[in-house]
């Protein structure tokens, strides 16, 4: 679960910055925000800064539930091989 938060907090860090350089340009343009669309812009704008600067947390969190993901599986084909031998 560690890749999970790590990744999570990256993600809202990288929404952050860009929310404020967003909104900071934006005062320096106009002087009133409308923060809806700073909102938008800063939500597009992490989303592609975390494609590109976030893969190798996003690989680990992808691995980290890929190997959960196989863990679970074997543990049920176990359980229900147990439970076949047992009915027979």
């Amino acid at each position: 679960m560690k890749e999970f938060w790590i990744y999570t907090l990256l993600r809202l860090v990288l929404f952050l910055g860009s929310f404020g350089i967003v909104a900071g340009i934006w005062v320096l343009v106009a002087d009133e925000v409308p923060v809806l669309w700073a909102v938008v812009i800063a939500f597009v704008m992490s989303g592609l800064g975390s494609y590109f600067l976030l893969n190798g947390p996003r690989e680990a969190l992808a691995q980290r539930v890929d190997t959960r993901a196989q863990k679970m599986s074997t543990k049920f084909e176990e359980m229900r091989a147990k439970e076949d031998a047992d009915d027979a």
